[in-house]
């Protein structure tokens, strides 16, 4: 498993990386992934994601990263992954914005591999207090 734990670590890495990159970001989630964020907003499929997604890089959230710190992988099955990762938020944006409610959050991930590659299935963040 230490290959796989790997292959993830890089997954997630990605993930982080690409949060800015709609065609990256996306290519990492599998077409009925889903997504609750940090607000609660849950976001069904790929394509919906895709329009949150423009939608806050349009807008101040464009402002906003995260950075990601992996807790534990576990594997359920050798396919599916679940990762438990801690969620940084850095809101880069200008006074004038209301302040976010907390900077960071617990991340839980599940990843399945398709075709050789890891992809996202699930992400949902649930704000530390």
């Amino acid at each position: 498993m230490n290959t796989e734990i790997e292959a993830i670590e890089r997954t997630v890495a990605e993930y982080q990386l690409h949060q800015n990159d709609p065609e990256r970001f996306l290519a990492m989630h599998a077409d009925a992934t889903i997504v609750v964020n940090f607000f609660g907003r849950r976001v069904l499929g790929k394509d919906s994601l895709a329009e949150a997604m423009t939608a806050a890089l349009a807008s101040p959230l464009a402002q906003v990263r995260t950075t990601l710190d992996i807790e534990d992988i576990r594997f359920p099955r050798p396919d599916v992954a679940l990762v438990s990762a801690i969620k940084n938020v850095h809101d880069e944006r200008d006074g004038e914005n209301e302040a976010l409610p907390t900077s960071t959050g617990s991340l839980t991930l599940l990843l399945v591999k398709e075709d050789g590659e890891w992809r996202v299935n699930l992400a949902q963040t649930t704000p530390r207090r």
